[in-house]
């Protein structure tokens, strides 16, 4: 990952977009890492990996609703 300070993401930030689109950038500021520029392709895979847990989490709770594995909100929140 190609890492650049705050100051040079905003001196440079043409070639912090090139760079961006070739591999994750990440900022610092005061020596401490702030943030990470991706591309959009990167983010858009990224978005549609959640997607797809999200999904299959919601299918693997309707299997267990279907199949009566369920437990008492408040017996759950108690433990």
């Amino acid at each position: 990952m190609h890492r650049l300070t705050a100051n040079e993401a905003k001196t440079q930030f043409g070639d912090l977009l090139l760079k961006a689109q070739r591999e994750p950038v990440q900022i610092s500021r005061d020596g401490k890492p702030v943030a990470v520029v991706i591309s959009i392709e990167d983010y858009e895979h990224m978005e549609a990996l959640k997607r797809q847990l999200l999904q299959e989490k919601l299918h693997r709770a309707q299997q267990d609703i279907a199949a009566g594995n369920t437990v008492d909100g408040d017996a759950f929140f108690s433990r």
